[in-house]
């Protein structure tokens, strides 16, 4: 095992034993190659550095209750990837070969999945990258799609914090009919001024609403928004610009399966008021309680601040409960890694 003290893991880079890599080129996936070193070297006019051609996911690997090591979706960040590419126009990343690449790379780093019983886990970056050299605005003729892992600890140590977040008028994450719904770098650097400006201001998280008439809840910077009214009713947005988050989805289905309505549809801005629970929900921490929403001069407070409410815990412990193996997996969402 490695000299790890995991109990102090936090989220972020770390060295492993290698990252995996596959070449598209003359119109075909190569073979995956196991690479030692976490760099890659790449042609000046690569597509990716000039026009953006490149996607990316973020999944986990847990070791569970008995021993087993598994994955958590990957067939959903595989499918997702893929309309990524189709819409970037690059070669997509077949879902068995994504499967395939994702198993390979957790067994190949398996001392790296932290022990049952710290909340650690294993964090998966899939990336899908134009590098082939292209000058003048069009696809480039080569790719590169690799995975790389790394352990990364529990986000919140000792339980979920709630947090406050603000909106920002000022700046839009994605536009109507840009590619809001697709996981692109862009979509990232886009949020990152408005982000810094609200942590430097106080706030961890801003939330987004449509950039076409500011009237509609988004997204957060990161994540998607759910709310919970005072009757268990769980609502998430309905648009064009919001990425399908896989754990939303999840939610949403623990949800249901709880027997609570889950409601996906146009979330107004004033309907925030009449939420006892709301949250940011995504890969890194399942979900993040918001406490409370500044706009402008106006403040709503949804909770206390040392309160995460009944409905967000359960849905947390429900979803840590299927990914550790605590819980019964009747929906097949974990994919054991055989080694």
């Amino acid at each position: 095992m490695p000299n790890i003290e995991w109990s102090k893991l936090g989220f972020g880079f770390s060295d492993v034993n290698c990252h995996i890599r596959y070449t598209w080129k003359d119109g075909a996936w190569g073979a995956p190659e196991f690479v030692k070193e976490p760099y890659i070297t790449m042609h000046i006019g690569a597509s990716c550095l000039h026009y953006g051609q490149e996607c990316f996911e973020g999944m986990k690997a847990f070791r569970q209750e008995n021993g087993k090591v598994v994955i958590f979706r990957p067939d959903e960040n595989a499918k997702r990837m893929y309309r990524t590419a189709e819409r970037c126009v690059m070669p997509p990343v077949p879902v068995e070969m994504f499967i395939e690449a994702a198993e390979k790379v957790v067994a190949a780093n398996i001392e790296y999945v932290p022990p049952y019983g710290t909340g650690g886990s294993l964090y998966l970056r899939p990336l899908l990258i134009g590098t082939g050299p292209q000058i003048g605005v069009a696809p480039a003729k080569e790719y590169t799609f690799m995975i790389m892992v790394m352990p990364v600890g529990a986000y919140y140590k000792g339980g979920l914090k709630p947090v406050r977040a603000v909106i920002l008028d000022d700046w839009d994450r994605a536009a109507p009919h840009g590619m809001g719904d697709v996981k692109v770098g862009g979509n990232y650097a886009a949020s990152l001024f408005a982000h810094e400006k609200a942590k430097r201001e106080g706030w961890p998280v801003e939330l987004y609403l449509d950039a076409k008439e500011h009237k509609y809840v988004e997204e957060f910077s990161t994540s998607n928004f759910l709310g919970i009214k005072a009757d268990g009713t769980y609502v998430t947005p309905d648009s064009h610009s919001v990425l399908p988050s896989v754990t939303n989805m999840s939610l949403k289905q623990c949800a249901a399966d709880l027997g609570w309505k889950v409601e996906c549809r146009k979330v107004p801005y004033e309907e925030i008021k009449e939420f006892a629970e709301v949250a940011a929900c995504g890969t890194a921490v399942v979900v993040t309680p918001v406490w409370e929403i500044t706009r402008g001069s106006e403040v709503i407070k949804i909770s206390d601040p040392d309160t995460v409410g009944p409905h967000l815990q359960k849905l947390y412990d429900t979803v840590q409960g299927i990914q550790y193996g605590r819980l019964p997996d009747t929906h097949g969402w974990c994919h054991e890694v055989r080694v």
